[in-house]
């Protein structure tokens, strides 16, 4: 294999511009020509392509979001658009390729290689952390970074108010970055998908920490569990108190990549590097007790996501 190519797909996430840059300079290193390709699978099938070198990496370590550029791609599930990547592919002489994205971008990978018999490698770039097969995503550490941040700055003005403050989270259908961040920032209530909620117990609860003297309290809430401001009418008419939301939303993806990203960006691209060279496609790049690993693509997509029954369980007995 002379040629790889690389793209992000789907949402950014910090630590994207971390694997890029690995990507790049470890494979010229092994003697490959490496090609950047924009906005994702859509740039792909437009042609958005372009040679990279070591200095098209300089300086981008440090930054949020993709150097590349991201998009989604739902034209892509369909065979022709497939067969018009394929062709582009050819055309540009790249025999290999790297996605960085979650579970809809390794979808991409998988259908490549099904239909195409087209090797590529996927890195799971996701700040939900959703992906069962491996321990931690690409971009988590740097979202659970900035709830905690905002956990942090919302405690101080909740408390000089003596407010009780919900806090919604990303994450999809998956609550690690709730109960992480959680754990972390010191929550007295944490509501994840894995769990159902009751709502009697949440509204008793705040009512109890009142009577204790402890009047603010912080509710960290996954999206995946219902809309802030819904929870907030329920316990504001089983409570009679008021209550404040924050939503994050999207600036939870962005900013500059902790330690941790951006090591684990440039672990797991030079494995994707190192699979493709040894001509094996389809596989996924993962990290499981500090190891990186590499499975198959079907199997990293159909693994399940599990709770941490533990973390999420030391969470609740800390906020007693």
């Amino acid at each position: 294999m002379r040629k790889i190519g690389v793209l992000t797909s789907g949402g950014d996430a910090p630590g994207m511009n971390a694997a890029i840059r690995a990507v790049v300079r470890y494979g010229i290193s092994v003697g490959l020509e490496v090609y950047g390709i924009e906005r994702g699978y859509k740039g792909l099938i437009g042609g958005a392509i372009k040679r990279m070198d070591n200095r098209s990496v300089s300086g981008i370590i440090q930054r949020g979001g993709t150097v590349l550029k991201t998009d989604r791609c739902p034209e892509f599930k369909e065979l022709k658009y497939q067969k018009r990547a394929i062709d582009v592919l050819n055309a540009f002489g790249i025999e290999g390729l790297i996605v960085i994205g979650g579970d809809g971008s390794f979808r991409g990978v998988k259908d490549l290689k099904n239909n195409f018999q087209y090797p590529g490698i996927g890195i799971p770039g996701t700040i939900d952390n959703d992906l069962g097969y491996t321990n931690y995503t690409l971009g988590f550490d740097t979202a659970c970074n900035t709830v905690l941040w905002a956990i942090n700055n919302l405690r101080d003005t909740m408390t000089s108010h003596d407010r009780v403050c919900i806090i919604e989270v990303m994450g999809r259908k998956c609550g690690d970055i709730a109960i992480f961040s959680g754990l972390a920032g010191g929550a007295e209530i944490l509501l994840v998908p894995e769990v159902e909620v009751d709502l009697e117990k949440t509204s008793k609860k705040i009512l109890q920490n009142e009577i204790k003297g402890k009047k603010s309290d912080i509710i960290i809430l996954s999206e995946g569990v219902c809309d802030a401001e819904v929870l907030k009418e329920e316990l504001e008419k089983r409570t009679g108190l008021s209550i404040r939301t924050v939503k994050l939303g999207h600036i939870q993806r962005g900013g500059m990549p902790t330690m941790a990203d951006r090591v684990l960006g440039s672990r797991f691209a030079v494995k994707a590097v190192d699979l493709l060279k040894q001509d094996k496609g389809a596989r996924a790049v993962g990290i499981k007790n500090n190891k990186i690993i590499d499975v198959d693509i079907e199997e990293a997509l159909a693994a399940p996501r599990e709770l941490s029954k533990s973390l999420y369980n030391l969470v609740i007995s800390l906020s007693n």
